[in-house]
């Protein structure tokens, strides 16, 4: 562990030096790296100094009982081997799962669609509250949330809503949405109070940065018209939506959200970009997948990840085998054992798969 420990060390002093450096600072792309290894590192180093003072603690607590002419001296160094003794399994744990190599997706902030699937006017009700979960979430975590697109259903809840999530380390919690998420209850336009199944998809797409896709105005073509959906009176009488598509891939992505055209084109080029930079990132993840079974690597959109049962008050989490008798508060927003518990999984594959004796 101790070696471990002395190559971050050093690696901490590269990164300290680099991060001042002006071309460093000049090259944005470069300097984000950099900076976030640097916070990483430093979270590394913060343990790793507690640590490697426990076990200075208990050299000297020894050299103190080996001498043995002080008792009062002698008790209180045992005291203190037994109690660093007993930090010490948790701090090498610790420090194990910091040293995963990590996914320098992790970082990205996200673009979120949910779209209603099976269950008709149901499955647009249950998107509507799939979001407000998510929105809660984020607002818990301290993240920022923002309507990129939306089409609303025809009894409340979204056909389909895209927005967009700003934050620390976003993708890394929110990435393990991605599937199917099922419901099961009487919906509110059930009249004889049967248990109906309804189902909606989530996609999490990482975003991509302006130096991260390289799109050719050349590549794209522009269609304007009129939004439909609430807005007052500039709906369907000014040419503010915009639809963009990129003609390579025939990828598509629009915007009615805003009463500006820039806006909505701003936005929909956003929402394209994270579509283009996901295609790309789905192949390596396909191709790392062929290694390993991995929780996100699959890309499996049509994977059924979890059901949230309303007449029994649970949540099963198919991917990990959990299940949660708590509802009401995992639907308001309180997903965090979840995301947690999928880390966990996530990283304790990784471990075995790295297959190092620390």
């Amino acid at each position: 562990m101790l070696d471990k420990l002395r190559i971050v060390k050093q690696r901490f002093d590269e990164v300290s030096d680099l991060i001042i450096q002006p071309d460093i600072i000049s090259d944005q792309k470069r300097y984000i790296q950099i900076n976030k290894e640097y916070k990483d590192l430093s979270a590394v180093m913060k343990i790793a100094e507690e640590y490697e003072s426990l076990l200075n603690n208990i050299e000297e607590a020894k050299e103190i009982i080996a001498d043995g002419s002080d008792a009062e001296m002698t008790e209180m160094a045992k005291m203190e081997i037994e109690e660093a003794n007993a930090r010490i399994p948790k701090l090498e744990e610790d420090i194990k799962f910091m040293l995963i190599p990590k996914d320098p997706e992790d970082a990205k902030n996200v673009i979120v669609e949910i779209r209603a699937g099976t269950g008709g006017d149901e499955a647009s009700i249950f998107a509507g509250d799939l979001y407000r979960m998510y929105t809660k979430y984020c607002s818990d975590k301290g993240w920022q949330t923002e309507v990129e697109d939306i089409s609303e259903g025809t009894s409340g809840g979204f056909k389909e809503i895209i927005f967009s999530v700003t934050g620390t380390d976003v993708y890394g919690d929110m990435k393990f949405e991605s599937g199917v998420h099922r419901v099961q209850r009487v919906p509110q336009t059930e009249t004889q109070g049967r248990v109906h199944t309804s189902a909606a998809t989530v996609m999490v797409l990482p975003e991509a940065e302006e130096f991260d896709v390289e799109l050719k105005p050349s590549d794209i073509r522009v269609d304007y018209f009129c939004s439909s959906g609430p807005g007052g009176q500039s709906v369907n009488t000014t040419y503010s939506a915009v639809r963009l598509t990129h003609v390579p891939t025939g990828l598509v992505a629009q915007c009615q959200d805003q009463k500006s055209q820039h806006k909505n084109k701003e936005k929909a080029m956003k929402v394209l970009r994270s579509r283009l930079y996901e295609q790309e990132l789905e192949k390596k993840l396909a191709a790392d997948s062929a290694k390993r079974n991995s929780l996100v690597a699959s890309g499996d959109r049509s994977a059924k990840i979890r059901t949230y049962n309303y007449p029994q008050g649970r949540v099963t989490e198919h991917r990990i085998g959990l299940t949660l008798y708590d509802l009401s508060n995992v639907i308001n927003g309180d997903i965090h054992k979840i995301v947690e518990e999928l880390k966990l999984a996530e990283n304790t594959e990784k471990l075995k798969e790295l297959g190092e004796v620390f």
